[in-house]
């Protein structure tokens, strides 16, 4: 399944990717389950499954939100691909680079991220997303991949002259509608095994970012293991994987999103993200 969360005629719902449209649950599940998130938590993806659903829309009546809307977390990972190490001259780190995104700062897929206006250094970073599905504490690698519900595409923004502003990244990565998650959450029955998957990042069409998850210096189970090693995870909460070479502060000369670029982060089988870029 492809699960996404959006609004239709300013009401927050969810529903399942039909063809090349979406089809809202059911007003039954719904009044049980009234986000996605509250489905995550009931553990009960399996009554979506056999949900007959409501409304079919076609994706021009939806206006998307991320994924998870209000997560409780959201942990990204810097530096977790060898080529973007080696262009930010960053050395190898012996654990993951973890730091937090606050959900003001993510839209969804079709809405415009925001460069601010303190700032004419936007940057995009393409990456996976993983999307607990259950609490999560202690887990040991072998068995990471039991609590993860799906994946999906996330656009990492960062606002690098922020971001430089101390060794620590939270500023520069949580400008308000700054970054993207989306367009849906690709359960982990039709994904599989992650390392198989690729990431590609365009901007206006141009291709800037291309790597494999099975490049991933630290990979999803043992990010699995780590984090939730320091905190518990729990069902809705995402792990933003890292991000491959290629992003615009390494380019001669840099290469910063401007008002009316297109940015997308495409992974075959789990989707396609696309953002707008507007400035504030």
């Amino acid at each position: 399944m492809q699960i996404a969360s959006f609004e239709h005629n300013g009401q927050p719902m969810y529903g399942i990717r039909a063809g090349a449209g979406l089809r809202a649950v059911s007003t039954a599940l719904r009044a049980r389950h009234p986000d996605l998130l509250s489905l995550l938590r009931a553990d009960a993806l399996g009554e979506l499954a056999m949900d007959t659903g409501g409304a079919s829309l076609a994706m021009d009546q939806v206006n998307f939100l991320p994924v998870i809307p209000r997560p409780d977390k959201t942990l990204c990972v810097g530096v977790n691909y060898r080529p973007h190490i080696e262009e930010m001259g960053r050395d190898v780190p012996d654990y993951p680079v973890v730091f937090v995104r606050f959900p003001g700062s993510l839209v969804g897929h079709d809405r415009p991220i925001v460069r601010p206006r303190v700032s004419e250094q936007l940057d995009f970073e393409g990456e996976l997303a993983v999307v607990i599905g259950k609490s999560a504490r202690h887990v040991h690698r072998e068995a990471a991949l039991d609590y993860v519900a799906g994946y999906c595409c996330f656009m990492d923004g960062s606002v690098r002259d922020w971001q430089r502003h101390t060794m620590q990244f939270t500023a520069g990565k949580n400008f308000d509608r700054s970054g993207a998650c989306g367009p849906w959450l690709a359960t982990s029955e039709e994904v599989g095994d992650p390392t198989r998957l690729a990431l590609t990042t365009r901007v206006n069409g141009e291709v800037m970012q291309q790597g494999r998850l099975a490049d991933l210096l630290f990979d999803v189970p043992f990010l699995i293991e780590y984090c939730s090693t320091f905190t518990e995870l729990l069902p809705g909460d995402l792990i933003a994987t890292g991000t491959p070479g290629g992003v615009g502060a390494a380019r001669k000369p840099p290469r910063w999103l401007q008002e009316g670029d297109v940015v997308e982060v495409e992974i075959p089988d789990v989707g396609l993200l696309r953002n707008p870029v507007r400035d504030e």
